[in-house]
């Protein structure tokens, strides 16, 4: 009979520590000053539908409310991560409800200005490329930012401006120059494609007679800003000169879409390059009309000092 006694003690002991804890724990709960508050605004509400509502309340208690307790969207503490609890009571039913962050919000909005910049064998470098790293310890580079911006100013306006056709020697940041006009059209909403010539057109002739070889040149058409790395670095033939590269510089002509190009070649060399196919012919006036969609949609800019950034 005494294991029995000693046993049911126990029991009571623990029973009554559990009850205790829960008591305490609820009083927590409801004196919470925000939920003491919204109980207080709704007088309908018993202690019946608090219990029944207990947990809910405690979940609310113990959320992290509007990135208050969160350090970041990664250290978010809450049970949907990135997202802040509100409390809604209507009659007798409590419920909660969960909205997105300015944490989550701002991330979202990062991704989406991301998602902006597409690009074709681009390297990171390029592609996180800040016009305040660039070298301005030149007039030439001075004018280019000068571009840079005027041209941003008024694209973001819905003004046509002829993109830019950067040409020089190796090693004088041309494609970091593209990387920089990407990234501050993004934070514009103004989507852009960069493209390394020499992979689009091993690109091109790959997907040629499947689906997406269509959807890639309408896609190229039609971006709002398009951007060519390294044009003349490539061996094309006639048919992708006239067929892809001039289809895409004619549409967007036509429809007043800027293009931005870097090349080792001035638009003279550029010219004679495109006139000798991969086969040793010479078409100079199909050459020609690719020259003359270039000049009617960009402007030509020299680089000739070396490439040096500002980090």
């Amino acid at each position: 009979m005494e294991p029995i006694q000693s046993a049911m003690k126990k029991w009571m002991k623990e029973n009554k520590k559990m009850k205790d804890n829960f008591t305490q724990q609820r009083n927590k709960v409801i004196n919470d000053p925000e939920i003491k508050q919204k109980l207080s605004e709704h007088v309908e509400i018993d202690e019946q539908d608090i219990n029944r509502n207990l947990m809910k309340l405690y979940e609310y208690q113990q959320a992290s409310k509007n990135c208050a307790d969160c350090p970041n969207l990664e250290g978010c503490k809450n049970i949907l991560k990135g997202y802040t609890p509100h409390l809604d009571i209507d009659g007798k039913d409590i419920s909660l409800r969960y909205e997105k962050c300015k944490n989550k919000v701002h991330e979202e909005a990062q991704l989406e200005k991301e998602s902006l910049v597409r690009s074709l064998y681009i390297p990171k470098q390029i592609k996180e490329a800040d016009l305040a790293n660039m070298d301005r310890n030149s007039y030439e580079r001075q004018e280019v930012i000068r571009e840079i911006i005027e041209f941003v100013q008024n694209y973001s306006k819905g003004e046509f401006r002829r993109g830019l056709y950067i040409h020089g020697p190796f090693g004088t940041g041309k494609s970091y120059i593209l990387g920089v006009i990407a990234n501050e059209l993004k934070k514009q909403y103004i989507q852009s494609d960069i493209i390394y010539m020499p992979e689009f057109v091993r690109e091109i002739k790959a997907s040629i007679g499947n689906d997406s070889f269509q959807s890639k040149i309408e896609s190229f058409k039609k971006v709002q800003v398009l951007m060519f790395d390294d044009i003349g670095a490539e061996s094309i033939s006639p048919w992708f000169r006239d067929e892809v590269l001039g289809a895409i510089l004619q549409y967007r002509m036509m429809e007043e879409l800027p293009v931005f190009f870097t090349s080792n070649y001035n638009l003279e060399q550029l010219e004679d390059h495109l006139s000798t196919s991969n086969r040793g012919d010479v078409e100079t006036i199909k050459a020609g009309r690719i020259i003359e969609r270039i000049t009617q949609l960009s402007k030509p800019i020299e680089l000739t000092s070396r490439y040096r950034t500002n980090e």
